[in-house]
């Protein structure tokens, strides 16, 4: 190994990344805790036995992709390709939850799958997982399904997002359309792909998800689940569908959504886009009545979904940035050893601190420039003389003496100034038009640079680099002078957009100002 790399299929989770991360599961456990979900974890590594039965032994999953090895007492063990076999398991081994049914679960965690890696698919890859267990009315399934709708919402991203819905039927169901399907396909078995052959006997409703283009004009003939759901079944789809109705959740019915394996019944349900290139599917799940009944246990209802974490990071808009730090800058030993203390006791009243532990004062606010603080903390021997610190305010420049034992409320009333009440709305305004010109709320024909302009001034301001970000925004508003010129395309923009993306194109300039402290910068359309 001449050079240390990552594995391949596996990626570090740097910090600016690791924030969109950390978003998305946040986001994620506020809402499941809305709805009385408790948070739970399960072991990285499970007895393989466990995802053979829980998935399947004829799934890819379990027959390619999972990692499995012998541990030294000889146990075959695999890490977790995905949560719910394991909550499942774990339903089974702690017998107590028995008697909190209906169980309302929420977890997060790294699952591991041997795939070639792709944009949005890696071999350790996070999911987002929400189970609910001895429920088997159709109101849980239009729950979870409701809990899914409302991360997405409040992650920015359902409005590019489509529901597919469909039934699998009770197992009464599923026995006699699994026999109806078989006879089909025996009739076309010299035309199916090699792998649709193998799992004719095996597994034959995985057919219907088939990606071979063979496969796909057979399953166009297919019979269909629904023509053989029987009237319990029907009743089951039809109050999660008027439930969803109600909950102004809208669906298309997707006849081709199944899951093969016995132990699935009833919802099946899958949330996808097409922002994200091949690999649509953002979140899915559906009901496993018999799951647990085939891991050992009592027969019990289940339903729950998965989504993929890394795949939301894609499409969720950028996280709210982090709260500016106020920078303490001492000068001697006396104020140093001061300085540690002060600094405890600002981070107790919430306020982030950072402090420097070397350099000239020169430096020093350079570095508190960096990192975009609010405000600087000056101490020296005069200063500690007088039991006071000068509070410098990074955004106007202006400096005053305020006692030691005041500066937390000095400072929490910086933040309350109208100044710096007009750039939080500011910032907010701008975050806002930011994410509708990327999604294509506000586009308009040829203002494709200007977005990507814009894009990345959102991306520099966010990260304190903010002279390219400037450099961004007046290249933004000098695409748009030039675009405004050009009354072909002029008459292309849509009257009710311009007033929102003029309003972008100030907001990054008021917000480059303000921060810069610049003047006679180029002017934005307004």
């Amino acid at each position: 190994m001449s050079k240390l790399q990552p594995v391949r299929g596996t990626h570090d989770l740097l910090p600016d990344e690791y924030r969109r991360f950390a978003h998305v599961v946040d986001t994620a456990r506020d809402v499941a805790r809305l709805y009385g979900y408790r948070e739970m974890a399960t072991p990285i590594f499970e007895f393989t036995e466990l995802f053979a039965r829980g998935i399947g032994e004829t799934t890819d999953v379990v027959s390619k992709e999972m990692y499995t090895f012998q541990d030294r007492g000889g146990e075959s063990l695999t890490l977790r390709p995905e949560y719910t076999a394991g909550i499942c398991r774990a339903f089974v081994s702690n017998g107590e939850l028995a008697q909190q049914l209906p169980l309302k679960l929420f977890a997060a965690g790294p699952m591991f799958r041997y795939e070639r890696p792709q944009k949005g698919r890696q071999r350790q890859f996070h999911q987002i997982d929400l189970e609910v267990l001895g429920a088997p009315e159709p109101g849980a399934d239009i729950e979870v399904i409701s809990v899914a709708a409302d991360i997405l919402e409040r992650l920015g991203i359902l409005d590019r997002c489509v529901l597919k819905l469909n039934s699998l039927g009770d197992p009464e169901s599923r026995t006699v359309y699994r026999r109806e399907l078989v006879g089909y396909y025996a009739g076309h078995v010299g035309k199916l792909s090699e792998d649709s052959r193998d799992r004719l006997q095996r597994n034959p409703l995985r057919i219907l998800d088939s990606k071979d283009e063979g496969d796909k004009a057979i399953n166009a003939q297919a019979p269909s689940f629904a023509d053989h759901l029987n009237q319990a079944s029907r009743d089951f789809f039809a109050a999660v569908k008027d439930g969803l109705l109600a909950a102004g959740i809208p669906f298309e019915i997707d006849p081709g959504l199944v899951r093969g394996l016995d132990y699935y019944t009833h919802t099946a349900f899958e949330f996808v886009t097409t922002h994200i290139g091949a690999q649509g599917t953002v979140l899915g799940g559906g009901r496993y009545d018999g799951l647990i009944a085939e891991l050992g246990g009592p027969p019990t209802a289940g339903i729950g979904w998965a989504g993929g974490i890394e795949r939301l990071m894609m499409l969720c808009n950028e996280p709210a940035a982090l709260p500016r730090p106020v920078v303490i800058a001492p000068l001697g030993a006396a104020a140093e050893a001061k300085a540690l203390g002060i600094a405890r006791a600002l981070r107790r009243h919430g306020i982030a601190v950072e402090q420097d532990y070397r350099g000239a004062m020169k430096r020093r606010m350079q570095r508190a420039n960096k990192l975009n603080a609010r405000a600087a903390i000056i101490i020296g021997d005069d200063e500690l003389a007088k039991g006071a610190a000068q509070l410098k305010d990074l955004d106007s420049g202006t400096q005053r003496e305020v006692a030691l034992d005041a500066l937390a409320g000095a400072l929490k009333a910086l933040d309350a100034s109208p100044q710096s009440k007009a750039a939080s709305e500011s910032a907010s305004a701008l975050d806002k038009g930011l994410s509708e010109v990327q999604d294509g709320t506000n586009a308009a024909p040829g203002f494709g640079s200007v977005n990507r302009d814009l894009a990345r001034y959102v991306t520099m301001i966010q990260s304190g680099d903010m002279r390219p970000a400037k450099s961004a925004a007046d290249s933004a508003g000098i695409a748009c002078t030039a675009l405004k010129n050009d009354l072909g395309h002029w008459r292309m923009i849509n009257a009710e957009r311009l007033p929102t993306f003029n309003l972008i194109l100030k907001q990054a300039k008021l917000a480059t100002l303000a921060t810069m402290k610049v003047e006679n910068d180029p002017v934005c359309p307004n």
